[in-house]
């Protein structure tokens, strides 16, 4: 592909071989000419060296400024990215690759920067921060990459990339890696990309093609019910669960846990050290089942994921492609499962409109089954079992004493019984906890991709765009982050000088009005209240009978 010899070097020492389709199609465009590129290609399709290998071998790591940016949505992927392209630039001598991001010391980001990093990979609010204290210009930018450039805009990073954007030169060429396109993705292409090529692997906003989806259908009461059944259904399984709440991630990784599961949870709760131990666990395979929220679980780079469970469906139908992604990567197969209940089952209908797919209704699996699937593995593992006889002889005679009186079948029965057990008592008495199918019609409106909102509650707040600068975005973030809803319950945002009005969905105004007690934005306190609409009848009748 004509890449330098310190990167091929590099490479080899990775251990890669051959060019995944983005990397193959990606790095020669990029090296040949001065053009903006579009790269769409799903969740572990390689896009980190689609971006990151030609941008090091365009860098001068001989000039001590920084000429290379990306922006990512998460402090775990910038850290993984970081990571990634600290490796394949390591036979450069000079090379200086910084990761700015929060929840870290601002100061030593701002060393690393000074330093003569060649390369920043940003999360765009620290990024602002930093061009807030003037610790780095962006005048020097020859390329700029947008990775994840649709999760960035789900979290409400619209306006914090459009400024980063406009500090940058004009000249300089923009990559935009992505796993779908949404429109807001289209404008940002649109605003700061010159005629751009774009590179689709797959369908254009499509999920993989070696994925098989499941859809379980329950009552809500048996939701729990039907994610154990689907875990114990795979013995083998290595497996994703992703929850809409961290309360809600809390509580169903402590029930796996109680009940004698390798299971831990991953939510925006916990410190940036516990998050990556908890991370490093799981990509170890110390752990089998990891429960997270979308937020949490962005950034995170595991292969062979057998199985993607959602306990609950994402609110926006895209973030299902990015989910349904964290398996079945490098080309391998996996299994994304849904557990939805009667009211829910339209929302499919979206899902698989958005993302190109058919979800195959099935049924969860009864006690028996569970217990036959359990018990062949069982038997299977101890037929396939490495027998040290040198190592194990000597503490043998003693069993084989202990044992005597055993028949065969019966040393079968109890053996099989120690590890088997639990799933025996767990479905003596297991009933079927399918619930029936109802099929309802989709709405209009549903089908362009979001319902209208019912009853609205309007909102003020006591800041605006006087002082610290404030944009829509980072109100949207605030009320979604606190009051743990998704976007699609916000209505308008109207700014003012020195207040903000807002529009939450009725059925979570409470929610979000207790949730924001306290909260505070960029240092400042914030105090929200209800705006009661008036009534004119009254007022006009209390009008009447005082004069």
């Amino acid at each position: 592909m004509g890449l330098k010899q310190e990167i091929l070097r590099a490479i080899d020492t990775l251990g890669f071989e051959t060019p995944t389709p983005i990397q193959e199609k990606a790095i020669p465009e990029i090296l040949a000419g001065h053009t903006d590129l579009i790269g769409l290609a799903q969740t572990g399709t390689g896009k980190t060296a689609a971006f990151g290998l030609p941008m090091i071998h365009l860098v001068n790591f001989d000039l001590p400024n920084p000429q290379g940016l990306i922006l990512c949505p998460t402090r775990e992927l910038c850290l993984q990215t970081t990571s990634h392209l600290t490796q394949y630039a390591r036979y450069f001598k000079k090379s200086g690759i910084a990761a700015v991001y929060g929840g870290a010391s601002i100061s030593e980001q701002i060393r690393e920067i000074r330093k003569g990093a060649q390369i920043v990979v940003a999360t765009p609010g620290r990024l602002i921060d930093l061009m807030k204290r003037r610790a780095i210009r962006l005048t020097g930018i020859e390329y700029a990459v947008l990775d994840e450039a649709d999760e960035m805009l789900n979290m409400g990073f619209q306006e914090d990339i459009d400024e980063i954007l406009r500090h940058t030169p004009p000249n300089k060429r923009t990559w935009l890696f992505s796993a779908t396109m949404p429109v807001s993705a289209e404008r940002i292409a649109e605003n700061y990309m010159e005629d751009p090529v774009e590179i689709t692997i797959g369908r254009r906003n499509k999920n993989a093609e070696n994925i098989a989806h499941t859809c379980y259908v329950v009552k809500e009461k048996d939701r729990y019910q039907a994610l154990r059944r689907v875990i114990d259904y795979a013995p083998d399984i290595f497996a994703l669960v992703f929850c809409r709440t961290r309360k809600e991630t809390r509580t169903v990784a402590e029930r796996l846990m109680k009940e004698g599961y390798n299971a831990e949870s991953l939510h925006g709760d916990l410190s940036q050290a516990q998050r990556g131990f908890i991370m490093q666990k799981f990509r170890d395979r110390a752990l089998q089942i990891l429960v997270a929220t979308d937020v949490a679980a962005r950034g995170l780079d595991v292969d062979d994921i057998t199985h993607v469970i959602n306990y609950n469906l994402p609110d926006e139908p895209d973030r299902y492609t990015h989910r349904s992604g964290r398996t079945a990567r490098a080309g391998k197969s996996g299994h994304s499962a849904v557990l939805v209940n009667t009211r829910e089952v339209r929302k499919i209908e979206m899902v698989e409109r958005q993302a190109g797919i058919r979800f195959k209704f099935d049924k969860i699996p009864g006690g028996h089954a569970i217990c036959e699937k359990q018990l062949y593995a069982l038997v299977d593992k101890m037929v396939q079992v490495d027998v040290n006889q040198e190592e194990i002889g000597k503490y043998l005679p003693p069993i084989y004493d202990a044992l005597n009186a055993l028949s065969k079948e019966e040393l079968i029965q109890r053996v099989v019984s120690t590890e088997f057990n639990r799933f025996l008592d767990y479905y003596r008495n297991a009933g079927d906890i399918n619930a029936q199918r109802k099929k309802k019609k989709v709405r209009p409106s549903l089908a362009e991709g979001r319902p209208p909102m019912k009853k609205k509650q309007r909102f003020v707040v006591n800041i605006g765009r006087q002082g610290k600068p404030l944009r829509e975005g980072a109100i949207v973030r605030l009320i979604c982050d606190k009051a743990e809803i998704s976007s699609d319950k916000l209505g308008d945002i109207d700014l003012k000088k020195e207040f903000a009005f807002f529009e939450v969905e009725k059925s979570v105004a409470g929610k979000v009005l207790k949730s924001l007690k306290g909260a505070k934005l960029d240092g400042r306190k914030i105090h929200a209240r209800f705006v009661e609409k008036a009534r004119p009848a009254k007022i006009r009748r209390r009008k009447f009978n005082h004069l």
